[in-house]
């Protein structure tokens, strides 16, 4: 395998966490939406905790976009 193709390869498997992050953000909504609906005078408490959740989660999105470009460009 040349060199190249091992880059490409390197930075799609550095990528490949995006699909979990996608799919645990969803989960922190989803669990918003239920906790709301059951108790809507909660929601000003709960919203906060939803919004550090999700944050959280995109930051792994960045760590893991930022890994895959470093390893297709340096």
């Amino acid at each position: 395998m040349d060199p190249q193709s091992a880059k490409y390869l390197a930075a799609a498997l550095a990528a490949l966490p995006l699909a979990g992050v996608g799919l645990g953000i969803g989960i922190v909504v989803a669990n918003l939406v239920t906790a709301v609906a059951r108790n809507p005078a909660a929601g000003d408490k709960v919203f906060p905790m939803a919004i550090l959740g999700i944050a959280l989660t995109e930051a792994i999105a960045l760590f893991a976009l930022l890994v895959g470009l470093l390893i297709l460009f340096i």
